[in-house]
């Protein structure tokens, strides 16, 4: 009963947008390229947007998304060591455990040296 609600009052909302949509609302029409070009400080673009960047950059990304994880994860943890002791200890210890696995990954494979 309430998904069938629910669909009702989405169509009723789709159908009253689309009729008092006003004609000076629409989109206009295109300009030409060169004011839809990007302002890149009065230059011309160089590479497209969705080109490929270096290799050496996934390793670091990769090490950034661990330590950003890493946050996510240390702070509602303290509030549950509290509730739960050595159990959320141990959890904690497994999850550094694996982490510095990738951390000396990284380190083996010269990730932090900055070239």
């Amino acid at each position: 009963m309430d998904l069938l609600a629910l669909l009702i009052v989405a169509v009723i909302a789709l159908l009253m947008a689309w009729l008092l949509q006003r004609p000076s609302l629409r989109r206009p029409p295109l300009a030409p390229y060169p004011q839809r070009a990007p302002f890149l400080g009065g230059g011309t673009v160089d590479s497209h947007a969705w080109s490929r960047f270096h290799v050496r950059y996934y390793p670091m990304t990769l090490l950034l998304i661990a330590f950003e994880m890493e946050m996510m994860f240390m702070y509602p943890w303290a509030v549950v060591y509290v509730e739960e002791g050595i159990k959320a200890l141990a959890e904690m210890g497994m999850f550094l455990a694996i982490l510095s696995v990738g951390i000396v990954y990284g380190w083996r494979e010269r990730v932090f040296r900055w070239q």
